[in-house]
């Protein structure tokens, strides 16, 4: 469906930063500013996707195989 254009470590910090900024939400149940932590769910998604609406707007890849074959 969506042309993959994340690289596995892109994908990898914003899986686990998406995590971890939802699991804000629930381990700071008192903090004024922790729905904040579902900002979240970007990263979380575009990890797991794996392609970036935004790097797609810009023409960017850090993805090997595209990355490559834009060289060429």
């Amino acid at each position: 469906m969506f042309e993959q254009n994340i690289g596995l470590s892109d994908r990898a910090i914003r899986t686990l930063s998406g995590l971890f900024l939802l699991a804000m939400i629930f381990l700071a149940p008192d903090a004024p500013l922790r729905w904040f932590g579902l900002i979240g769910i970007l990263p979380l998604i575009t990890g797991i996707v794996g392609t970036c609406p935004f790097y797609k707007l810009l023409g960017k890849s850090t993805c090997p195989s595209k990355a490559k074959a834009r060289i060429d």
